[in-house]
């Protein structure tokens, strides 16, 4: 297992999607933001099932950096209770992984 991160967040344009992105890899706290969308989204709020169109960021980073990068992205989330989700990469590409480092602060 790697110390390597990947980090989902939703947000409610490309435009937000883009200011999460470019907040992240300004900070050096991703090496790397996919941003994918839009999606339909189904949820409950407030006792209300509601839908929505969301836009997906895909953060590349480092477990040292998660509270940084979590304290980040809710500097520029619009949402009350934005979804910010953490899974440890288990394995990957040597050369990859090795780039990731190269471009993270940690």
């Amino acid at each position: 297992m790697t110390d390597y991160i990947q980090v989902l967040t939703t947000v409610a344009t490309k435009a937000a999607a883009q200011a999460v992105a470019d907040a992240l890899l300004h900070e050096k706290l991703a090496a790397c933001v996919q941003i994918l969308g839009p999606i339909e989204s189904r949820y409950w709020w407030q006792g209300n099932l509601e839908t929505a169109e969301e836009w997906q960021c895909v953060a590349k980073s480092h477990l040292q950096l998660y509270n940084r990068l979590e304290a980040a992205i809710r500097r520029v989330h619009g949402y009350e209770v934005p979804e910010i989700i953490a899974w440890r990469i288990e394995t990957g590409n040597p050369a990859y992984l090795d780039w990731l480092r190269q471009e993270l602060a940690v």
